[in-house]
């Protein structure tokens, strides 16, 4: 077993607590779903928030799936200017058999902006 680490995002429509939780809960579920991954093959997930974001932590929403005994932490992107707003994204640290070539990153929405190269 392999330790591998998949990439996702998400941009909000509003910085609402209820709504940024509805919308990590989809991005990790889709991380999860398409890598054929359950909350055992988690190692650890960090997320970041653009700093136009205050309503909440992402990591609540991980904690309403299930995702209790998983080490999670929380930080503000880069303030850049011109940089997409109201954005969660997630690194998570995963023990997987696939290749690294097989991870799929997941870029939901909007945020498949951010990473045309690799967003599913």
């Amino acid at each position: 077993m392999a330790v591998r680490a998949v990439r996702g995002a998400v941009q909000l429509e509003r910085d609402e607590a209820g709504h940024m939780s509805q919308q990590v809960a989809a991005l990790l579920t889709a991380v999860l779903e398409r890598n054929g991954l359950t909350p055992d093959d988690l190692i650890s997930l960090r997320f970041t928030a653009t700093p136009d974001l205050h309503s909440d932590f992402p990591a609540v929403a991980a904690r309403g799936l299930g995702i209790i005994d998983v080490p999670l932490i929380c930080a503000q992107e880069l303030d850049v200017e011109g940089a997409m707003p109201r954005v969660v994204r997630i690194l998570a640290h995963i023990e997987s058999d696939r290749p690294r070539a097989e991870i799929a990153h997941v870029y939901l929405g909007a945020a498949a902006a951010l990473r045309k190269d690799i967003a599913q």
